[in-house]
């Protein structure tokens, strides 16, 4: 009787120890984790301002219009984590000027540093698939075109696009956004961008040819996903293009982007006359 009790006591110990062992470890791993899931974190989500992080005010566009965010929030950017600790070493009352911004764009760009998407935001569902909120879902995944003219898709139209005061005119606000993820470090701001600009409708061809001159001026040579995307999209709706009096305009200004557009041509043209004389396997 002795034996036994002691045994069983002796195990009732070992295993209160091994139990302690394993939650000391699973409280040290489950900190690790949380550790790491905040700085591997998708910008704006999931991580609140602190309640002590400082206030900076932002003065945007011509018409200096100002906002306010926490710094930390702007820290998830590298472009404003250098403008955030320049302004400390600077001693300038926690205030950036962004002249040349859009304020609306940057409007954007906050929301998503906050909330890690902006208006109207991105839905995926099994029975529509990839949607913009409030909107009818797209199959195809790309720009549907209209013709020259400014009267169609009413209110969609309007939140597709914004006036930016450099461009003098409307272009798609995707596309704006987009340019200033790039300018910004924000990767997965511009993903988000290009997939939403390519769920609009109702897009006529001047705002398109705007938009992509735009998007050539404001990124790099490098950039290899706007750019495709206007490219791939006039060759694929190439008849519109054609008709488009606009279009006719825009090439006789000319630039960079109708070179890269006649080298998509070719490629385009190479790939049918390969797929056409390739011999066919049954």
């Amino acid at each position: 009787m002795f034996k036994r009790s002691f045994t069983s006591k002796d195990r009732t110990g070992k295993v209160t120890k091994s139990s302690k062992r394993l939650s000391f470890g699973h409280h040290a791993k489950q900190k690790l984790i949380e550790s790491l899931d905040q700085k591997s974190a998708p910008m704006g989500k999931g991580l609140p301002p602190r309640p002590s992080s400082a206030i900076v005010t932002l003065v945007i566009g011509s018409d200096q219009r100002v906002f306010a965010a926490h710094e930390d929030v702007l820290r998830r950017s590298p472009y404003f984590e250098r403008g955030c600790r320049e302004m400390f070493f600077a001693n300038d009352s926690n205030r950036i000027n962004l002249p040349a911004e859009d304020p609306e764009t940057f409007s954007c760009v906050l929301e998503y540093l906050y909330r890690g998407d902006y208006s109207p935001r991105l839905m995926q569902s099994k029975s529509r698939g990839w949607h913009l909120d409030g909107a009818i879902p797209q199959s195809t995944g790309s720009i549907r075109l209209s013709p020259d003219q400014k009267n169609m898709s009413g209110g969609q139209q309007q939140s597709s696009t914004l006036f930016h005061t450099s461009v003098g005119d409307t272009i798609l606000r995707d596309t704006a956004i987009y340019c200033s993820a790039a300018a910004y470090g924000l990767p997965e701001l511009q993903r988000l961008a290009l997939r939403k600009q390519g769920l609009q409708s109702g897009v006529d061809v001047g705002t398109i040819l705007r938009s992509m001159r735009y998007a050539y001026a404001h990124t790099g040579d490098q950039d290899s996903k706007l750019r495709a995307h206007f490219l791939a999209l006039i060759v694929r709706a190439r008849r519109t293009f054609k008709r488009s009096g606009t279009m006719q305009q825009e090439m006789i200004k000319g630039g960079e982007m109708f070179f890269d557009l006649f080298v998509a041509l070719c490629n385009h043209l190479d790939d049918v006359s390969t797929a056409n004389t390739s011999p066919r396997t049954i």
